[in-house]
C-alpha cells in the first residue's frame, strides 16, 4: 500500500483494482435513482416505486459490502502485515476501528 500526501505519490486502496467495476454499478444504481424520480414525476403505483427503492438500497448494500471487504482484506491486512515488521500495532487497531464505525454506520 503506497500512502503519501504531495502530489508525486499516488494512494492505493484495496477497490483499486475493482474500480471500474464499482463504478458500473454505481452508474447503475444513479440510472436506478433517476428512474424512481421519473416515476414519481409520472405519479405511478406507490408500490412500484417502493420496489425500486428497495432494489436501489439492495445495490447500494452490495457496493458497500464490497467496499467493506477490500478494507479489512487490503488495508486491515496491511496495516497487520506492517504492524509484524515494525512492532507497532496502533495502525491495525485503527483500522479495525474505522472498520467497526463503517459497519456501525451501514446497520442504522
Amino acid at each position: 500500500m503506497t500512502t503519501g500526501t504531495n502530489a508525486e505519490t499516488t494512494v492505493q486502496h484495496g477497490y483499486t483494482a475493482d474500480k471500474d467495476a464499482y463504478l458500473k454499478r454505481l452508474r447503475r444504481v444513479e440510472g436506478q435513482v433517476r428512474g424512481i424520480a421519473r416515476m414519481v414525476e409520472e405519479d405511478k403505483y406507490c408500490i412500484d416505486i417502493l420496489t425500486q427503492v428497495a432494489a436501489v438500497n439492495k445495490a447500494l448494500h452490495a457496493v458497500s459490502m464490497g467496499l467493506l471487504e477490500e478494507h479489512i482484506a487490503h488495508c486491515v491486512v496491511g496495516a497487520a502485515q506492517d504492524a509484524q515488521t515494525s512492532g507497532d500495532s496502533d495502525a491495525v487497531q485503527e483500522k479495525v476501528q474505522e472498520a467497526t464505525a463503517a459497519i456501525g454506520r451501514l446497520l442504522r
